[in-house]
């Protein structure tokens, strides 16, 4: 295993500062974030949260989808939506709940099962490890019916 990094360059102090976000593997390339795309409704900027939601989302979905193929099940789809809550703490901001919501269609599974394996893979994967400081972290997992064909 190696490392994987991100940086940020951040220009002008405060409020009227600007951030911009690169990855090492270029998914994000001086992607702007500030004070507007994280407190207000600016959508020309990335923000913290958005960014570890979509990493915990990843990761989560990643961590079902290997649970279930090691229980001999594949997974046909799976769709995961993370809502990450900022709440003012004191003179601060902390992060005091992350929702996950997944959708997935796994032929051949029952739901008991289904949300046994998601209820292990939300408290398995890395990044729910890693974010155990988090208050609460929720699942709503729901199995889709296989359409087939």
């Amino acid at each position: 295993m190696n490392d994987k990094t991100a940086s940020v360059h951040w220009q002008g102090h405060g409020k009227q500062g600007q951030g911009k976000i690169s990855t090492e593997t270029g998914a994000l390339k001086e992607y702007p974030y500030g004070f507007a795309s994280r407190f207000e409704d600016d959508r020309r900027g990335s923000n913290p949260e958005e960014l570890l939601g979509a990493a915990h989302a990843a990761c989560f979905t990643m961590a079902f989808s290997f649970a279930c193929d090691k229980a001999g099940l594949a997974t046909s789809a799976i769709d995961t939506q993370a809502s990450v809550r900022l709440s003012r703490q004191g003179d601060g901001f902390v992060i005091d709940r992350i929702a996950l919501a997944m959708q997935a269609t796994v032929p051949g599974i029952d739901e008991a099962k289904f949300q046994e394996i998601a209820t292990a893979a939300k408290l398995n994967c890395p990044l729910s490890q890693a974010l155990a400081a988090v208050p609460e972290i929720t699942l709503l997992a729901t199995l889709r019916q296989d359409k087939g064909g």
